[in-house]
């Protein structure tokens, strides 16, 4: 029995299926059933009620099924039970969602135990919860005879529903928890007495009643397999951002051109960094269209100006954009980006921080800050390199708008997809040279040719309304402004 002061702060409360796990978890503990020997084939309809539950949640026949599960395990052997469910242990952690993790380590931090809450039987569970470093475990539990075997009983409540609600009230009781401090997580709208009775309910991946619920409850919805804030249309589960990159598409931009190839460079899964030089805010309609043919989503990283500026603004954010602002000098922007790489997910930066302007523009020799490199050092993620250029002939920096009347005679963006750079982990810096040489290697080569621009040229890279002395660009740190 653990003591109340161990914890202090409340507890969380995790629901199991469609809520840790990406699905349910009927189907894998069915299989284990039938390879120890519990169970000889599949119930009739077995394939189609977990098809169903995955798709839309609970229901009450699947759970009117669940209740007669103890009758059916009458007979059978606790100890052969529990060996099943560790035997598919290891799988049913793979299917736990990959921010769940970012989720635990806030409740460990504030000192409060993680409880998983599930009608799933006890020792269906338990090892399950054991292998993830959960604290304790509520679940519905079925009575022992002297023989090891289930009795056909149960010992305590059916953990469903008003069931739920009165297992954590007994299991917080028992340990001085107050369930006003505690957290609670569930998609079921079958929940909602556990999450009504916590002074933190959360709502993640809710199903269609639970989504009404949620909006009526004032509840905010989580979605632990994107990165926190990230948008998912509700029923659907489709993330708005891979909504809006059907739509970056060349035929979006009829004022623009593109030359598009190494799309297969980018890794189908796993962390990735696409690091890419920066000549244009148009530069981030430029990788939307590269990130959409690859069939993944990314966070965009990038100072606040591109998330105000017109037009690519909106596009930053449906890309689950992670807003920069320099000027407060938080860490807040890294965390997130570790946070989104640590759970597979891909990150999008530009190193040089900013678009170059006067001089800096046409130097031959890109110059990166280390936060590409940095996140690579703590994440391990795979680092893809992308040249662009002829983004600023359809939005030059001078202008406040890109040029959408120009669609007789179009410029041609040019994109380079590269392939992994090899980074050697000893020196920030070193593989900060490394990410920004592999770039340059994705450009033309005019972009290696030294030269001196125009005046008409240099004025181009200005912003609107730039009065300052232009020869002072050229020594400017990459991302000063």
């Amino acid at each position: 029995m653990t003591s109340s002061s161990t914890y202090g702060y409340g507890a969380a409360f995790f629901d199991l299926d469609r809520t840790l796990l990406s699905g349910a978890s009927g189907e894998v503990f069915s299989e284990a059933m039938r390879m120890a020997g519990l169970s000889s084939k599949p119930f009739p309809g077995e394939k189609f009620l977990f098809g169903l539950f995955n798709a839309i949640g609970e229901t009450l026949p699947s759970m009117a099924l669940a209740r007669q599960a103890v009758t059916l395990a009458k007979g059978r052997s606790q100890q052969a039970v529990s060996g099943a469910a560790e035997q598919v242990a290891d799988r049913l952690v793979s299917m736990v969602q990959p921010f769940a993790d970012a989720s635990f380590a806030a409740h460990r931090e504030a000192g409060r135990p993680i409880v998983l809450a599930t009608t799933t039987p006890y020792d269906l569970v338990k090892p399950f919860a054991d292998k993830l470093g959960l604290d304790d475990v509520v679940a519905t539990r079925y009575g022992v005879d002297a023989d090891g075997n289930y009795d056909g009983t149960l010992v305590g409540p059916f953990v469903w529903s008003a069931g739920k609600l009165e297992a954590i009230t007994a299991w917080a009781a028992e340990r001085g928890i107050n369930l006003a401090d505690s957290y609670a997580y569930s998609d079921s709208v079958y929940d909602t007495p556990m999450l009504d009775a916590v002074g933190f309910p959360t709502v993640v991946n809710p199903d269609p009643r639970m989504v009404f619920m949620a909006a009526a409850r004032r509840w905010p919805t989580l979605n632990l397999d994107v990165s926190p804030g990230v948008v998912k249309i509700p029923v659907v589960g489709m993330e708005v951002q891979r909504l809006a990159l059907q739509f970056a598409r060349p035929a979006a931009y009829p004022y623009a051109r593109f030359d598009i190839s190494g799309i297969q460079n980018i890794p189908t899964e796993g962390p990735v960094i696409l690091c890419a030089n920066h000549r244009s805010y148009f530069d981030v309609a430029a990788l939307s269209i590269a990130i959409g043919k690859s069939g993944r989503t990314a966070r965009f990283l990038g100072k606040k100006e591109v998330f105000d500026a017109p037009i690519v603004g909106p596009i930053a954010a449906a890309m689950g954009g992670i807003r920069v602002d320099r000027g407060t000098g938080s860490d807040e922007p890294m965390k997130a980006a570790i946070e989104a790489l640590n759970g597979g997910e891909m990150v999008s930066i530009m190193p040089e921080g900013t678009i170059p302007r006067g001089p800096a523009f046409f130097e031959t020799k890109l110059k990166g800050r280390w936060g590409a490199a940095q996140l690579a050092h703590d994440t391990g993620a795979t680092v893809i390199p992308i040249g662009l250029w002829g983004t600023e002939k359809v939005w030059p920096r001078s202008s406040r708008m890109p040029k959408v009347f120009n669609l007789t005679d179009p410029p041609t963006v040019r994109i380079r997809v590269g392939k992994p750079v090899d980074l050697k982990g000893k020196s920030v810096d070193a593989d900060t040279k490394r990410i920004m040489k592999a770039i340059m290697a994705e450009l033309p080569d005019e972009a290696t040719e030294a030269r001196s621009p125009t005046p008409g040229e240099l004025a181009l890279t200005y912003p609107p309304g730039y009065t300052s002395d232009p020869t002072d660009e050229s020594d400017r740190r990459p991302g000063a402004d």
